[in-house]
């Protein structure tokens, strides 16, 4: 496939190149050096998105934000660069050469071209009902010309994409991903697919030479009818907190945003439980430290959305006897003073079991790619790459041992498939796959003379 194969070029404008990230509670603004030798340099800043902003009233105020964020990015990290090339913006347009940029935009969209797509709909707590139906490159595009920035929207990119296209170009292994996925904020798919197999009409012109497409999957929107995943009152009370109510459920049970609110309220209903009464001295055979146990009126464990899933993987991490690291953890980050083993050992199995939920439930999703590309059916038995990114499979204990597990347990896949399937984390994936792609969008510019039109993504679920 081209896109996956421009390392391999020589025709390739490699140099510095424009990366932003919009997916979740970040934006994320980085400058990467593409080198041509499956190396990069990378520089970036991270900003929190302010939460008035996820639910505001226009887009303008959102776009005008991030504009904001990559004019100080650029004033930061490039300034000699920056006004150089924004000197060039007054002059002939055979003279201009603006930063070109990779817009990792992770929410579903219906893309038409490689720097053109209209929002389907909002996800992750974002709530911003102009932007339905509008071109985001387009509005991001118009509030970065509002400050007169040398800069130009070269590609649309789904992070699963620009994961699945930093994994290609970084693979010294030498062979080619089939799979980028995000196991983080959010959880989504994108794949390789013969478009022999593709039955939904596309829309826009397309390269047909190499027989393959990268396909969305959207797969955090998987069986919103509940008919096969699994669900307990806890899912239900999240998903009714949810400014999304109804959707994304597979998302709902997988991704980092929201294991810690259902850990939060499975918790919470063992506190108010006397037959269980967790956190109180009356059950503990012992309290270790001295102390009575008490939780604050200010814990996070009493207020919505306020246990941070981080916790979970401190938990996952502490297997001490006394689990000390964990029961401090407890009392720093919730304001649960001297917590009992007892109680510590109750809320890492209550995590634990959420995590590894989560992480089975990755499994589905991977071996699903897997089956359908059929690469295990071949004679050769060759190595399944997979690339993932996100908090969840980098930093959460054994998360991805548990994929494998999992895995291992699937029809079709079992013990031999799963010693078949290499997952590997494709490091700034949404960076690194964002400024590929706007690497292949100035290639195009410079063959068809800023005419050609691409469609590199395309979403099943609409």
């Amino acid at each position: 496939m081209t896109l996956l194969t421009i390392h391999m070029s020589s025709s390739a404008r490699w140099g510095l190149y424009l990366a932003v990230d919009l997916g979740g509670t970040n934006f994320r603004v980085c400058s990467v050096q593409l080198n041509g030798d499956t190396t990069f340099n990378l520089t970036f800043n991270k900003v929190a998105i302010p939460k008035e902003l996820m639910v505001a009233k226009t887009a303008r105020e959102l776009f005008s934000f991030l504009a904001d964020q990559i004019e100080e990015f650029l004033r930061a990290h490039h300034e000699e660069h920056f006004v150089e090339t924004k000197k060039q913006m007054t002059g002939p347009s055979s003279a201009r050469d603006p930063f070109r940029l990779g817009f990792t935009f992770s929410f579903p969209v219906n893309q038409v071209g490689i720097n053109k797509g209209k929002l389907i709909r909002w996800t992750k707590g974002f709530d911003i009902p102009d932007a339905i139906g509008e071109d985001v490159c387009g509005l991001l595009q118009e509030a970065i010309d509002r400050l007169g920035l040398p800069v130009k929207v070269a590609a649309l990119v789904n992070d699963t994409v620009g994961t699945l296209m930093a994994r290609a170009y970084t693979s010294t292994e030498g062979s080619q991903p089939i799979l980028g996925a995000i196991f983080g904020t959010g959880t989504n798919g994108a794949y390789l697919e013969k478009l022999s197999k593709i039955r939904k009409p596309l829309d826009g012109t397309y390269d047909k030479s190499t027989g393959e497409m990268v396909i969305n999957t959207e797969w955090g929107s998987f069986d919103n009818q509940l008919n096969v995943l699994p669900t307990t009152r806890w899912d239900a009370a999240l998903d009714e907190s949810t400014v999304n109510r109804g959707v994304q459920k597979f998302e709902k049970r997988v991704s980092g945003m929201f294991l810690g609110e259902i850990v939060r309220l499975a918790t919470l209903d063992m506190m108010k439980d006397e037959s269980v009464s967790l956190f109180r001295d009356a059950n503990s055979s012992f309290n270790d430290w001295k102390s009575t146990t008490n939780v604050s009126p200010q814990s996070g464990l009493l207020k919505p959305w306020g246990l941070d899933s981080s916790i979970m993987s401190v938990a996952a991490a502490d297997n001490t006897p006394e689990l000390s690291t964990l029961r401090q953890e407890l009392e720093s980050a919730l304001d649960i003073f001297a917590p009992s083993l007892e109680d510590a050992q109750s809320f890492k199995a209550v995590a634990n079991a959420v995590g590894r939920r989560a992480a089975r439930l990755s499994a589905v999703a991977i071996a699903a790619i897997v089956l359908q590309s059929g690469k295990l059916d071949g004679p050769d038995k060759e190595v399944v790459d997979i690339g993932v990114d996100g908090s969840l499979v980098e930093h959460y204990p054994f998360f991805r041992d548990m994929i494998y597990e999992a895995l291992k347990a699937i029809d079709g896949i079992g013990p031999e498939g799963a010693e078949r399937i290499r997952i590997g984390i494709a490091k700034d994936g949404s960076g690194v796959g964002a400024a590929l792609i706007a690497l292949v969008a100035a290639k195009m510019e410079s063959e068809t003379d800023f005419e050609y039109k691409a469609k590199a993504e395309t979403s099943w679920f609409e």
